[in-house]
């Protein structure tokens, strides 16, 4: 039975629409405009040819093995040298020369750039008030960057807790002190993740100065009954205690 006319005038367009398409898809077009493999490679030659300006961390513990020691047994373990010393590819391939030696920073906003308080840096990384904290004083006269753990370890927990200090310092409980409510091991002021202070456990510790009865007349104002009040929850489960005007 033969097609009708109609149908292979039709079929005679369409094969050459494709022959057409394929033309254009594997002889005419560039690969570059279906596939985005060539823009990797022509990527990679392209990185590859730029010259190296960082030397890594390995390079620098060949030569300065016993820095690189002091530093991976500190708080500075992970930041790379070149984060403070700048690029050292130069000074790792030609040591002796005076013109590759990299910047040994002793600024103090070199330090503040971390340090310094910053209320959206998580509770306990160590920041300082620049203006109260040593103003005007080197960082590296106190702390060897290596080993960045000071002489002393610092007493006042606003050293540390800058952003619990600021919010408790406009509360009602801005005078109390925070071993009042918190037991802190000695071990916390040196390695602060290994021994985290306590919380309360019992309501009785908010009711020294809340109990109906108290004495004292900075919390007269905020006296409660324990037996009906809350429940049996702990007191701080539903009032911030560093900032107890306001609920959780």
């Amino acid at each position: 039975m033969r097609l009708p006319e109609q149908v292979m005038r039709l079929g005679i367009v369409v094969g050459g629409i494709a022959a057409i398409v394929l033309l254009l898809r594997f002889v005419l077009l560039p690969d570059t405009l279906f596939s985005a493999k060539p823009h990797q490679a022509a990527t990679v030659v392209r990185e590859m040819e730029k010259p190296l300006h960082h030397a890594g961390v390995a390079a620098c513990r060949e030569c300065h093995a016993e820095q690189f020691d002091l530093k991976y047994g500190g708080k500075h373990r992970n930041i790379g040298c070149e984060n403070c010393h700048g690029p050292a590819a130069a000074h790792a391939a030609k040591p002796e020369a005076e013109t590759s030696m990299p910047p040994l920073p002793r600024e103090r906003e070199k330090c503040l750039a971390c340090h310094a308080y910053d209320s959206s840096r998580p509770n306990g990384f160590p920041q300082v008030d620049p203006q109260e904290h040593r103003p005007r004083k080197k960082c590296v006269s106190c702390h060897d960057p290596h080993d960045p753990v000071p002489d002393e370890a610092p007493e006042d927990c606003a050293a540390c807790h800058g952003r619990i200090e600021q919010t408790k310092a406009l509360s009602t409980h801005a005078l109390l002190p925070c071993a009042s409510c918190h037991a802190v091991d000695e071990r916390h002021l040196t390695e602060p993740r290994l021994a985290l202070p306590s919380k309360p456990d019992s309501r009785e510790v908010c009711g020294r100065c809340h109990a109906a009865g108290s004495t004292d007349p900075d919390a007269s104002k905020a006296v409660v009954d324990l037996e009906s009040h809350g429940g049996t929850y702990v007191c701080w489960e539903c009032h911030y205690a560093h900032l107890p005007e306001g609920r959780k």
